[in-house]
């Protein structure tokens, strides 16, 4: 077995090619009508296609990688001139210079933990063979052209050979020190000559990449590495990509920099890098547990708004009643549908909620409660966060500059909870507008020019500036400008204002929860909701019902809308159109916490009673200004049968206001 390791990759080059010929033909096709013969094309081989026909070769190719895929590109060029000359009498067919072959691993063995390790895992003993890590990328350098081989003859055999730069020895190359031809016969030559115009240049970008935060431990420091992309690879992602590279891993010396000691750092030369980014948030959500659900509504069926309610008490259990505070982080965890109209214009579905309020009103606890309900998310504060800040800078590292992503890209995706809001830098403040809105960031920064994706839902907490006085606009008493406030789509502020009676509930709440023989571990979701099963419910009603208004909940939402523009109390930086858009979200939120595929009548008054929590006055909610006090109602179905006259009544009181 031994000697068939070591065995000529350049022996495999025949049975290779067949193999690309018999179940890659059409990829072959398919780069053979392709325009220009100078690009570089992949072609894609699934490793567990290969193993079944092939496994000796596949056993070499992972654990001698760098050989053996030379051999399998050189293979590739030979299986394309033959369907090149199969195909020379139809038109547009040209010869190809560059093809390289890409494995993918999906679905085979190496996806075990040996040859697929966390970043953090990394260690010589994976040197060598075929590697596949995963991770998001944190920084993407500039494109650069690189030298990847050259040819010499040998002065004595007159025989030419290919060599390769080095990535250990800082990418020179190294002639060796006898000729290589002729291995059965040895010349034995020692002095090489170039041959001229046989440089093949490369192109050349380094990206590093980061571990999941999500799959590390409390305490546990995320690690990265760097990857280095060649030709067909380079540009595929960026800032913010969660990727799985396969390749081998090497080192590479460290910049020298004054007073540094130079190191070797490990890097991963990719073979094949696959973007994730639609899997970010998927979730194993068993046939069981959507019957859980199923039953649980139709056991509610009669008193939907209770089952609402019993679903909105698991959200942070541990404080004490906060209704209006819960239901806005549910639907916010939710949000609304993504709408895409004729012209390409994107309204985003995400929604954002900001909790401005005392210390000790629970903000924080919220923050990190919602950062446990969402599959992916990112948990930082206004001044904590890293160089890169909230969005995105450009960092120079060992002489170049490169990007970093900030909080608002790596949870694309995913939920971004930032604590002390109003303590954001300069450049924060600025890029953010567009984050929130547009879910983009444009960069200008160094000579790197690009867009970089923030489909982020924003979850906010600042404290007031000083004293909160309800008199001034919540512009004054938060710091945060206008148009900045405006793209919440949920502003409650908590107050902590001395209530006797509150403060005998909270505190027999505090001291029940206290006691461990009180403890409620009841299984039954009518009940309680444990964590898990939130999580997995929220995800699901978010990834499969998509509600489309009703007549009646078109009405509500636009009269509701008209009859504040008229009128002049309330922040016009909050009755723009944005208001409208938010109700919209709002609405189709509850429809899917209410597990329907409609926007009923009920759902816009529950967006309506949410916009106007954020407001500073109200005439039809009695908690205005101060969530802190809104607790769950004993019979919530009445508010249904309220809800049909509400609407009338509404708009009158309006119009009484307006007038």
């Amino acid at each position: 077995m031994e000697v068939q390791l070591q065995s000529d990759p350049w022996e495999w080059e025949k049975p290779m090619a067949t193999y690309l010929l018999r179940y890659h033909s059409d990829q072959l096709r398919s780069i053979a009508s392709s325009p220009d013969p100078n690009l570089h094309y992949p072609l894609f081989i699934d490793f567990a296609e290969l193993m079944e026909e092939h496994p000796h070769l596949a056993r070499l190719i992972f654990s001698q990688p760098t050989p053996y895929l030379q051999a399998f590109d050189n293979a590739a060029l030979l299986s394309h001139r033959i369907v090149v000359r199969d195909l020379e009498q139809e038109k547009n067919v040209v010869e190809k210079n560059f093809i390289h072959v890409r494995i993918n691993i999906s679905g085979s063995p190496l996806e075990c933990s040996e040859t697929f390790p966390t970043i953090g895992r990394v260690r010589v003993q994976h040197r060598g063979i075929l590697l596949t890590v995963k991770g998001t990328v944190i920084r993407s350098g500039a494109i650069k052209m690189h030298e990847g081989e050259r040819k010499y003859m040998c002065n004595k055999c007159k025989k030419s050979f290919t060599v390769y730069p080095e990535v250990e020895a800082r990418n020179s190359i190294s002639l060796p020190s006898i000729c290589p031809m002729q291995k059965l016969k040895p010349c034995g030559g020692t002095n090489f000559q170039y041959v001229e115009n046989t440089i093949v240049c490369h192109d050349y970008q380094e990206i590093k990449i980061q571990e999941s935060t999500q799959v590390l431990g409390v305490g546990a420091i995320p690690r990265s590495i760097l990857v280095i992309l060649h030709d067909d690879l380079v540009d595929v992602v960026k800032a913010g990509d969660d990727v799985i590279v396969t390749g081998l891993l090497t080192a590479k010396w460290s910049p020298e920099l004054k007073d540094v000691r130079c190191d070797l750092d490990p890097v991963l030369i990719a073979n094949n890098v696959r973007r994730t980014n639609q899997l970010k948030s998927e979730m194993d959500i068993s046939d069981d547990l959507v019957t859980k659900f199923k039953q649980f509504w139709e056991h509610f069926k009669d008193a939907p708004l209770k089952g609402r309610n019993a679903i909105l008490r698991g959200i942070c259990p541990q404080v004490f009643g906060l209704f209006t505070v819960k239901l806005a982080v549910a639907l916010t965890l939710i949000g609304g549908v993504q709408h895409v109209d004729a012209s390409g214009t994107r309204v985003r579905g995400e929604s954002h909620l900001l909790l401005v309020g005392d210390p000790g009103t629970g903000k924080s606890q919220f923050l990190k409660f919602a950062a446990k309900l969402s599959n992916r998310s990112v948990i930082t504060t206004g001044l904590g966060s890293t160089s890169a800040g909230l969005t995105v800078t450009a960092v120079k590292d060992g002489g170049e500059w490169m990007l970093e992503a900030g909080a608002l890209v790596l949870a694309d995706g995913g939920l971004c909870c930032i604590d002390e809001f109003d303590s954001m830098r300069e450049h924060d403040r600025a890029t953010i507008h567009e984050a929130m809105e547009q879910q983009t960031i444009s960069v200008a920064k160094a000579g790197l020019v690009t867009t970089l994706s923030t489909r982020t839902t924003v979850f906010g907490a600042t404290n007031p500036k000083g004293q909160y006085d309800p008199d001034q606009p919540l512009s004054v008493n938060t710091t945060l400008s206008g148009p900045l406030l405006s793209r919440f789509d949920i502003v409650l502020v908590l107050l902590d204002t001395k209530n006797p009676e509150w403060d005998a509930v909270v505190s027999s709440h505090i001291l029940s929860e206290a006691e461990p023989d009180r403890a409620n571990n009841d299984e039954d979701l009518a009940k309680v909701w444990p964590l898990s099963t939130l999580k997995r419910y929220l995800h699901y009603v978010k990834e499969t019902f998509k509600p489309v208004l009703t007549r009646e909940a078109e009405r509500v939402i636009s009269s509701y809308y008209q009859l504040q523009r008229k009128s002049a109390t309330h922040n016009a930086a909050r009755t723009t159109v944005r208001m409208l858009e938010s109700l919209i979200r709002l609405a189709q939120a509850h429809a899917r916490l209410m597990f329907r595929n409609e926007v009923t009548r009920l759902d816009a008054i529950t967006a309506i009673l949410c916009v106007e929590s954020s407001m500073t006055t109200s005439a039809i909610v009695d908690c205005i200004g101060n969530a802190l006090h809104s607790n769950f109602t004993e019979n919530p179905d009445q508010e249904c049968i309220l809800a049909r006259h509400f609407s009338r009544r509404h708009f009158d009181l309006l119009s009484t206001r307006t007038s």
